[in-house]
């Protein structure tokens, strides 16, 4: 909460003991503008949002019907539209964070054009689209804030509610909201991580995700081919965010530890184990071996270790990578997620196959058997076809139920018959959507997730978008497929955007315009701005 009157008297104590030189400031002039810009810098943002989230943390572990959610953004104006949405919608934004996606910096904002999630692209592109996100959430709260400002003068002059409109000035909530910020695999070794988290938590954020691949051999979490690095390797990486968190004084900054080891089958290194049942010793117990007595037992350059007294020799494919034993995936999952817990992470991030929740919970109750607070940032993720995944449970659960299922057709030869339209409207479509609805709810009681996100969704919602523009405006429908399907929806949904201008800042710079100028300000609003049509 702020005191609008107080900045005021502050700023004319100031602007007194400056005269005559200041004579031409206003002191409520500069007062509004300094509240229009109340986070000075990246680690002001980050300091701040830091404390928003351990307190939401903190309501979770108490009530896990608090849950937080958010939506990955590609770009500042994505961010802002979706933070402004939740505020008009929700009439709050708390619980609302940002999500940023290294596959959408990777796949929207290379200099090389679109790239895979292979961390190929810039690793300065990550920071740059954080200060970018802030930048636009931060013109949000002016604009908001300019409006509020206009109808306090309005008031002013024609004898309104002036105590109200202070209140609403007073008691403004900010549109700058924590980021989640993807750093991959560290783009690098330890240090390279070091530095680029710190130039993260510079452009404002208060949480990193660090993942447990290799670095330099990095897929998508939905994707094969995943490498990962032993238990040194990743807290090593834990440490080098952490340390970045502190030397920055963002001393409650949150680390998010992922692990892909349920679809991970291969590992670049063998670890060096000092001790029985240490670290690198766990890990060498889920390799795939090979028995041998000795020596004559090896190929050319094949490596043997002792692994419970036994002498073997690890499986090596042809790429020199190392496999992990069939069957292991779970329990290196849990080993990670404990591990990463003990050793510095505040939040987990489970990558799975599908959108389960009896599985993630079978894995966060094994973790939470260790770490009692255990808890899940979870990627509720486009690369799952939840229509296909969720009608599967359904129609899965009724055939244990023994329930009548002639009148749909058997998934067991292609299951993407149940993906069928003409379904749409069946019981078990119904039922289906039910689960993907309470999904969030559901995993929030059950499976222990904080935090709910959608890694990619813009990405897909400006390509859907963009499609049924281009399919209307360039066939039949002309500009009725622009009128119809875009501005109309503006109006009548009451959003911003339709005055592009405004939400472009070109009333903030007439406001600017007549703190500098006075009267002499050239102004692009008035009267003859077309935007006073809507």
């Amino acid at each position: 909460m702020t005191n609008y009157n107080a900045h005021i008297d502050t700023l004319s104590s100031l602007r007194q003991s400056n005269l005559p030189q200041w004579q031409g400031i206003n002191s409520e002039y500069a007062a509004r503008m300094q509240l229009q810009n109340r986070f000075k810098t990246g680690l002001d943002i980050a300091k701040y949002t830091a404390k928003v989230m351990r307190e939401d943390m903190a309501a979770y572990d108490g009530d896990s019907s608090q849950y937080t959610q958010s939506l990955g953004c590609w770009h500042g104006f994505t961010a802002q539209q979706m933070m402004m949405a939740i505020k008009r919608h929700q009439k709050t934004t708390k619980r609302s964070y940002v999500y940023l996606s290294g596959w959408m910096v990777a796949a929207l904002r290379s200099e090389f054009g679109p790239l895979p999630d292979q961390s190929m692209h810039e690793k300065t592109a990550v920071p740059m689209l954080i200060e970018e996100i802030y930048t636009f959430l931060k013109q949000a709260d002016a604009r908001e804030l300019d409006h509020l400002y206009k109808a306090l003068d309005e008031a002013k002059a024609q004898g309104g509610d002036v105590a109200a409109i202070t209140a609403q000035i007073d008691n403004f909530e900010t549109h700058v909201v924590p980021i989640i910020a993807d750093i991959d695999a560290g783009f690098g070794n330890e240090e390279a991580t070091y530095l680029l988290a710190k130039k993260m938590i510079e452009a404002g954020a208060c949480a990193i995700q660090i993942e447990n691949q290799v670095s330099d051999a990095k897929q998508c979490g939905h994707q094969a081919g995943k490498v990962t690095v032993p238990h040194e390797d990743f807290l090593a990486k834990i440490n080098a965010v952490r340390y970045a968190f502190l030397e920055l004084g963002v001393d409650d900054g949150i680390i998010v530890a992922r692990t892909d080891s349920l679809g991970a089958s291969l590992t670049q290194k063998i670890p060096v184990s000092k001790e029985a049942g240490d670290l690198a010793s766990q890990y060498l117990s889920f390799l795939d071996t090979q028995p041998i007595s000795g020596g004559d037992d090896l190929l050319e350059g094949e490596t043997a270790i002792k692994l419970n007294g036994q002498l073997c020799k690890p499986v090596r494919l042809d790429n020199s990578l190392y496999q992990f034993r069939a069957g292991t995936e779970k329990d290196r999952v849990v080993l990670d997620c404990v591990t990463s817990l003990q050793h510095g992470a505040d939040l987990l991030w489970i990558e799975t196959e599908k959108p389960n929740v009896e599985q993630i919970a079978e894995l966060v109750n094994r973790v939470r058997e260790q770490v009692p607070n255990a808890k899940l940032v979870y990627n509720n993720s486009p690369s799952f076809n939840w229509t296909l995944k969720f009608r599967e449970q359904v129609y899965s659960q009724w055939q244990q139920d023994g329930r009548d299922l002639s009148a749909y057709p058997d998934p067991s030869q292609d299951p993407k018959v149940l993906m069928d339209a003409s379904l749409d409207g069946s019981e078990l479509a119904k039922e289906a959507d039910h689960y993907v609805q309470n999904f969030q709810r559901d995993g929030a009681r059950e499976a222990g997730i904080f935090h709910h996100l959608i890694t990619l969704p813009t990405y897909h919602t400006a390509a859907l978008s963009t499609d049924i523009l281009a399919e209307g405006y360039f066939g039949d429908l002309g500009m009725l497929a622009y009128v119809r399907d875009v501005q109309r929806q503006e109006i009548r949904r009451e959003q911003a955007s339709v005055k592009h201008q405004d939400l472009a800042g070109s009333n903030i710079g007439d406001t600017h315009k007549e703190y500098f100028c006075g009267e002499n300000a050239l102004k692009a609003g008035g009267e003859a701005n077309t935007m006073n049509q809507f």
